[in-house]
C-alpha cells in the first residue's frame, strides 16, 4: 500500500477539481449562454441549436459546446486543475445573473410594455426554490412597499412580499418552472388588496405580470399589452363593403401614422422584396385554394429590411369564395435575425473543426515521424524491450508521450518514457526536441539524475519562448553485468515491478516536474533486476480515466500485470501488451515493458504479434 499511496500523491495534483460530469455540464451550459449573447438569441433557441448541431455532426454535446467557447475566445475549463467557468442560467435551476445579454434584451422589451410585469429568476438552495429575483421589470411594476420599476432588479420577492412564499401560490410558481405549462393565480387577497397573477416560464425564469384589480385596465388595453409582447397584431378586410381594419400594432410594423388608415394590398405588396414574390404567389395559390396561409416575407420599411409573418384565414361562401380576410402580422425580425447568426456561428465551427482536423493530421504525422514504434520486441543487452502507443480516443487528442531505448557506448542501456502536457502540433513538437536532446545528451553524461536536470532547464528555456509547457518523464540506466536499474523521476507516475507473483509502484526518488524548477535537483534510486522480473514503464493515460478513480485504474494495470504472468510466467510481455490495449478517450498512453533476460530467453515477435 505504501507505494501504491507515493503513486497516488505523485500525480494527484494533476487530477481535475471536479468530476468531468460536472464540468462537461459547466461547458455546455457556458456554450449556451455564449450563443445566446453573441447571436442574441434566447437560451432555448441557442440550447435546441447546439443539441442540432450535435445530432447533425454525430458529435458528442460537450466537443460541440468546446467549440462554441473555443470559436469566441473563451478559455476553457482545464483538464489540469483549472476552476471551471461558472455556468449559466439553466431552466429552473439558476441564479440570477443580470450581467447576461439576454436579461438586457428582457428588460428592453419590458421597457415598452404596460401594466405591472417582471421577469424573475429562481433562487435555489440544495436543489429548491427559495425565493425569486428580480431580474428585469416594467416601468409600472410595484410592491407593496413603494419600490417600483427598475429599481427592483437584484432584490428579491421575499424581501417585499415573505408571506408570498409560504403560500399556495408558491406552488404554482414551482410548477409553472417544473412544466413549463403557465398559470394563473387568484384572485386573491395581499396587504388588503385583490391581486390576480399570471405566470410564464420565460428562459430560466417566470415571467410575471399582476393586477390590482381596483386598477385593473379595460379588455383593449390587456389585448394591446399582449399585442406590443409578441410583437404582433391583427387586421380584417372586408371584401363585400371593402373596408379594411388593422389593429394597433400593426401600424406600428409598418411604422405608418394611423391617420392615413391601413395601406392598400398593393401598397404592402409594393414593399415586399423582389426576392421573395415567388413565395408571395405560392401563398395567395395556396389561399385560393381555401388553405390557411403562413408565410415570412421580407419588406423594406423606410429602408430597414423586416421579416414580417402572416397568418391568414378567410370565411368564405358556400361556393368557397372569401367574403372576409382576417390574420395577425408579426414582426419576426429578431428571431431570423437570431437564426441567421446561429447559422453563421455554425459555419464558423464547421471551418474550425477543418483546421483543427488538419493540426490533427499534422501533429499525427509529426509524431510517427519522431516516435517509431517497434513492430516487435528489441532486444537490448540484458533486455527484452517491449512498446505500445495508444492514441487518444477523442479526434485531434494527439498528444505529446514518448519513450526512448537504446544502448549506450559503453554497452549500458539506456530507457526513458515521457509525458508532455497538452495535445496537438505544439506538444508533438516538444515532444521531439525532449526525445532528440536526451539522445544527444546521452553522450555526454549517463546519470539519469543528470540528464533530467538538463531536459529540465532545457523545458524551462522553452517555456520562456511559448508558456505553459510543462512535462514528466522517467529516465533509467540499465548495467547488464550486474543487472542493476539506476533511475530518476520527474513528477512522473513510478513504475510497476512485477516480482514473484506480486506487482507494486516503485518508491519515488524525489524530482519535480520539468519546467517547473529552474535549477531542479534529481534523485536517483537503484533496483537489482532478477530473471523473472517484469518492469513498466507508462504515461498517465494508462491509468487516469474520466470513468472511474485514480486508484480503481492503478488496481486494473496490476490486475492485468499479475494475470499475465500467471497465464505466461516464462513470457509474459506478448500477455502484458495484449491486455494493455484499451486506449483513453481523453488521453495518450505510451507504454514501455521490460524483462531481464538470459541467453536462454526465447525469441518473444509471435507473442506480440496478438494485439
Amino acid at each position: 500500500m505504501g507505494g501504491r499511496q507515493a503513486y497516488v500523491e505523485a500525480v494527484e495534483s494533476l487530477r481535475p477539481s471536479q468530476q468531468a460530469e460536472d464540468a462537461g455540464r459547466a461547458l455546455v451550459d457556458r456554450a449556451v449562454g455564449l450563443l445566446a449573447g453573441r447571436t442574441r438569441c434566447r437560451l432555448s433557441d441557442a440550447h435546441r441549436h447546439l443539441l442540432q448541431m450535435t445530432a447533425d455532426q454525430g458529435r458528442d454535446l460537450v466537443d460541440v459546446a468546446a467549440g462554441v467557447i473555443t470559436l469566441f475566445d473563451v478559455t476553457e475549463p482545464s483538464a489540469r486543475g483549472a476552476a471551471p467557468h461558472p455556468r449559466l442560467p439553466a431552466v429552473g435551476v439558476a441564479q440570477v445573473r443580470r450581467a447576461e445579454p439576454w436579461l438586457a434584451t428582457a428588460q428592453a422589451v419590458l421597457d415598452g410594455m404596460p401594466g405591472q410585469a417582471a421577469l424573475l429568476l429562481p433562487v435555489l438552495d440544495a436543489g429548491r426554490l427559495v425565493d425569486l429575483e428580480f431580474a428585469a421589470a416594467t416601468p409600472e411594476a410595484e410592491v407593496a412597499d413603494g419600490l417600483h420599476g427598475r429599481a427592483l432588479i437584484g432584490s428579491r420577492l421575499g424581501d417585499h412580499l415573505p408571506e408570498s412564499l409560504l403560500s399556495e401560490r408558491w406552488r404554482r410558481y414551482e410548477r409553472v418552472l417544473d412544466s413549463g405549462e403557465p398559470a394563473e393565480v387568484g384572485p386573491f387577497l395581499l396587504a388588503g388588496e385583490r391581486y390576480t397573477v399570471r405566470a410564464h416560464r420565460v428562459g430560466s425564469g417566470l415571467l410575471m405580470s399582476w393586477e390590482r384589480h381596483d386598477r385593473s385596465p379595460g379588455e383593449s388595453e390587456r389585448i394591446a399589452g399582449t399585442e406590443r409582447l409578441g410583437n404582433l397584431g391583427w387586421g380584417e378586410w372586408d371584401l363585400v363593403s371593402g373596408e379594411v381594419r388593422w389593429s394597433a400594432q400593426v401600424f406600428r410594423i409598418y411604422e405608418r401614422d394611423p391617420a392615413l388608415g391601413p395601406m392598400s394590398r398593393e401598397e404592402t405588396e409594393a414593399l415586399t422584396l423582389p426576392e421573395d414574390l415567388p413565395l408571395r404567389m405560392a401563398a395567395v395559390e395556396a389561399f385560393e385554394r381555401g388553405e390557411q396561409v403562413d408565410v415570412t416575407l421580407r419588406a423594406r420599411v423606410h429602408g430597414r429590411v423586416k421579416y414580417l409573418r402572416t397568418v391568414a384565414d378567410a370565411v368564405r361562401d358556400a361556393a368557397g369564395s372569401p367574403l372576409r380576410i382576417y390574420g395577425i402580422v408579426q414582426d419576426v425580425t429578431a428571431r431570423e435575425a437570431g437564426a441567421r447568426r446561429l447559422a453563421e456561428v455554425e459555419h464558423q465551427l464547421a471551418e474550425q473543426r477543418r483546421s483543427a482536423a488538419a493540426e490533427h493530421a499534422l501533429a499525427a504525422q509529426l509524431q510517427r515521424a519522431i516516435l517509431p514504434i517497434p513492430d516487435g520486441p528489441v532486444a537490448l543487452p540484458g533486455l527484452k524491450v517491449a512498446v505500445r502507443y495508444l492514441p487518444a480516443g477523442q479526434e485531434g487528442m494527439v498528444g505529446g508521450d514518448w519513450y526512448h531505448a537504446t544502448t549506450l557506448g559503453d554497452g549500458s542501456v539506456l530507457l526513458a518514457v515521457g509525458d508532455v502536457a497538452g495535445h496537438g502540433t505544439q506538444a508533438a513538437t516538444t515532444m521531439a526536441q525532449l526525445r532528440h536532446s536526451l539522445r544527444a545528451l546521452a553522450v555526454t553524461t549517463s546519470d539519469p539524475g543528470e540528464l533530467l536536470g538538463h531536459l529540465n532547464r532545457l523545458t524551462c528555456d522553452l517555456d520562456a519562448e511559448t508558456p505553459e509547457i510543462a512535462a514528466t518523464a522517467i529516465v533509467a540506466r540499465f548495467d547488464p553485468a550486474r543487472r542493476r536499474l539506476t533511475w530518476a523521476q520527474a513528477g512522473h507516475p513510478p513504475p510497476l515491478l512485477s516480482r514473484g507473483g506480486r506487482t507494486a509502484p516503485l518508491p519515488r526518488p524525489s524530482g519535480p516536474m520539468l519546467g517547473v524548477v529552474e535549477d531542479a535537483r534529481y534523485e536517483c534510486a537503484v533496483l537489482d533486476l532478477a530473471i523473472g522480473d517484469l518492469l513498466l514503464c507508462y504515461t498517465d493515460g494508462l491509468v487516469e480515466h474520466r470513468s472511474r478513480g485514480l486508484d480503481d485504474g492503478l488496481d486494473a494495470v496490476i490486475r492485468a500485470v499479475d494475470e499475465s504472468v500467471r497465464a505466461s510466467p516464462r513470457q509474459p510481455l506478448g500477455e502484458l501488451l495484449a491486455r494493455l490495449r484499451r486506449a483513453n478517450p481523453d488521453d495518450d498512453t505510451c507504454i514501455l515493458a521490460v524483462r531481464p533476460i538470459t541467453g536462454e530467453t526465447q525469441d518473444l515477435r509471435r507473442y506480440l504479434g496478438r494485439r
